[in-house]
């Protein structure tokens, strides 16, 4: 084995190694150490396993390079053994980036804890994994117009994921401020897409280069990766908790919030002419305090009774403005709602913390598109 090639595989093998290992260890502390947030905020899927599914695919990275240095050992006969075990681990890494995404929040909507898709792309990962290993059977290291057939439909997929991964990526950490970073996520998918390229182009052949962007590239990710830990370790800790909230609604659109964690100790809040938000934090409250089982949620979107995740936003984002809170001092989404699976959500205040002005409640379930509510109500009463 050639002595570059030697450097980048044993590079290979220890980056990902400590990289797996330090994202896993992570995982399982933070998981350990704020259980019970956990639980309380994904529901039925309670504990969030899109890191340790990050970590399992750095893991395939260490057990692909470990394969490179085998592989080197076997006779030409077994082309296609070596071929179809790559293929093996190239197919349980797609495997475990896309449930990974499938627990990040700022992926696409159609693949956010949306089971049914999660399912689709699953076949689609493993069609595509036959298929190559079929064409490789057949046609072999076959190249035509410079071009490796047999590796096609892998990189194609591979693009896919790497697309959904950077919208994933960069609409988290910019929606941290983390726009430096957001930018570099970018560049490094990027970047490990096109250490892919010489598989199939054959002009591209250049063996320092090719292992100098991977390795760069695969660095640069691990990091990522890394920060994107980080930041979850850090929103995990200033989430209040939801004991400490209190939530009264005095009037039409006004309401009295009580979180001390967020500076916000017993404020009355006006929240104006923002009748449609007002009326959809209510609705939360309404189902919260009287509902029973899955009647205390709300679906948004697909037909939902609140039409997109966007009216959720401009909830917080209102609170926010009425209460002069600083940059750092602002609620998040999660603070107040509880995503539960299937597009519904629930209000994280305890149902013996919401107080309402009876007038209020009244005038709102007498009106002829709320009698869902006055059912609610009644039923609990």
């Amino acid at each position: 084995m050639p002595e570059l090639e030697r450097f980048y595989l044993l590079s290979h093998i220890f980056i990902s190694l400590t990289g797996a290992v330090l994202l896993f260890a992570i995982w399982y502390s933070v998981r350990k150490r704020f259980r019970k947030v956990l639980e309380e905020e994904g529901g039925p899927r309670r504990v969030d396993k899109g890191l340790a599914f990050l970590s399992c695919s750095i893991f395939v990275w260490v057990v692909s390079g470990a394969w490179g240095f085998i592989s080197k050992d076997l006779e030409q006969g077994n082309y296609f053994l070596d071929h179809g075990v790559r293929g093996l681990l190239s197919t349980a890494n797609n495997f475990f980036l896309l449930y990974g995404l499938f627990y990040f929040e700022k992926a696409p909507e159609f693949i956010y804890r949306n089971e049914k898709s999660a399912k689709v792309m699953a076949t689609v990962i493993l069609s595509v994994s036959v298929l190559s290993v079929g064409l490789f059977g057949f046609l072999g290291d076959k190249v035509v117009y410079g071009i490796n057939v047999s590796f096609v439909p892998d990189f194609l997929l591979s693009s896919f994921l790497s697309f959904l991964m950077a919208v994933a990526f960069f609409r988290t950490f910019r929606s941290k401020e983390l726009k430096v970073v957001a930018a570099i996520s970018i560049a490094s998918i990027v970047l490990m897409l096109y250490s892919q390229l010489p598989e199939i182009i054959s002009s591209m052949d250049n063996r320092f280069s090719n292992y100098l962007i991977r390795i760069v590239a695969k660095t640069s990710l691990i990091s990522i990766f890394l920060v994107l830990a980080t930041n979850w370790v850090i929103q995990l800790a200033q989430r209040p908790k939801p004991g400490e909230l209190r939530l009264e609604f005095l009037d039409w659109s006004l309401i009295r919030l009580v979180l001390p964690s967020r500076n916000v100790p017993d404020q009355a809040l006006d929240l104006g002419g923002k009748t449609t938000q007002f009326k959809n934090l209510l609705r939360f409250a309404i189902r919260r305090k009287f509902g029973k089982g899955e009647g205390q949620y709300l679906e948004v979107g697909k037909g939902g009774e609140i039409k997109g995740q966007t009216y959720l936003t401009r909830i917080v984002d209102n609170i926010n403005q009425a209460a002069g809170l600083e940059e750092e001092e602002k609620l998040d989404r999660k603070d107040l709602f509880t995503f539960v699976g299937q597009g519904k959500y629930r209000l994280r205040v305890l149902p013996e913390h919401i107080r309402f002005d009876d007038s209020l409640l009244y005038e709102f379930y007498e009106d002829v598109e709320n009698q869902d509510y006055k059912t609610i109500v009644t039923n609990c009463n």
